[in-house]
């Protein structure tokens, strides 16, 4: 056993250094806002653990320049995964379906619809800034996106509203592990938040559950992705046979928090949070 860097907010890094500790390596925290170089250089870690945020690859760039084993995808598929557009352009390119969209500036998208409604305003690039805003017919163009928080994106992707229900596949290495659903579940008063809950596996016929794990087989490997990842899928019932499955992304840092569908489909196949992060720090490389 030995040194393991866990690179994230305390909130999510917390579970992972317990864990790794049971397992018998002597686990520190790293916080991202921190003199990372200088931790790493006191601390010598043999593996770096990623446990959430860098969806870059600036930090797996810098791994590879100290020559540390980390997990997760590499610096390419990172940054090419975290590009919505340049993603778009591969996973279409390899039959992974996926919406259509424009990439426009921020104050463009304020000024005037850039597509008929109803449509979706995400950042350019995932991991960063605020919320998706969904844009309905009959409604003003997104004046949220003048807010402080939208300040620091400068380009955003107007993407086609897809209307259905939100699935996700895990995938560990070269095994989809199985399919999620998100259900919100609404505050019992109207200031109460949203819960969000997972539903593993849903109901789905064979067919669109098959699908969808070979979609996300597809999206992973043709990004170039390693160790374990979370695809997003938007799935409208409605439609024939499987012609209403649409991907939405592709995470490369997929939490292992309290609602992870990487972690649900997991415990379903009979894993534990401690197998996975057995598996993930035997995966660990570097040129990933």
């Amino acid at each position: 056993m030995g040194r393991v860097a866990v690179l994230g907010k305390s909130y999510a890094a917390a579970p992972i250094i317990e864990v790794l500790a049971a397992l018998g390596h002597e686990a520190r925290l790293m916080q991202p806002t921190g003199d990372l170089i200088g931790n790493i250089g006191t601390f010598q870690p043999e593996i770096a653990f990623l446990a959430d945020g860098y969806r870059r690859g600036h930090v797996q760039g810098l791994l590879e320049l100290l020559s540390i084993p980390y997990t997760h995808s590499g610096v390419l598929a990172t940054a090419l995964a975290a590009d919505r557009h340049q993603a778009k352009i591969v996973l279409r390119a390899a039959g992974v379906p996926v919406t259509d969209h424009l990439v426009v500036a921020r104050e463009d998208a304020v000024a005037a619809h850039q597509m008929t409604p109803p449509y979706v305003v995400k950042p350019l690039f995932a991991g960063t800034g605020p919320a998706v805003l969904a844009v309905m017919p009959g409604d003003d163009p997104p004046a949220a996106l003048y807010t402080p928080d939208w300040a620091p994106v400068e380009a955003v992707m107007v993407e086609r509203y897809v209307a259905g229900r939100s699935l996700f596949v895990g995938v560990m290495g070269d095994v989809a592990l199985g399919v999620s659903e998100t259900l919100v579940e609404s505050g019992e008063t109207p200031d109460a938040e949203e819960k969000i809950q997972l539903l593993t596996p849903p109901e789905l016929s064979p067919n669109i559950y098959e699908n969808l794990q070979k979609m996300a087989l597809k999206a992973h490997e043709v990004l170039g992705c390693r160790g374990v990842t979370e695809v997003a899928f938007r799935f409208d019932d409605r439609a024939s046979g499987a012609t209403g499955l649409v991907c939405l992304g592709v995470n490369t840092q997929p939490s292992l928090g309290v609602v992870s569908p990487v972690l649900e489909q997991a415990r379903v196949a009979g894993h534990s949070l401690a197998d996975v992060v057995a598996w993930m720090v035997e995966d660990a490389s570097c040129s990933r």
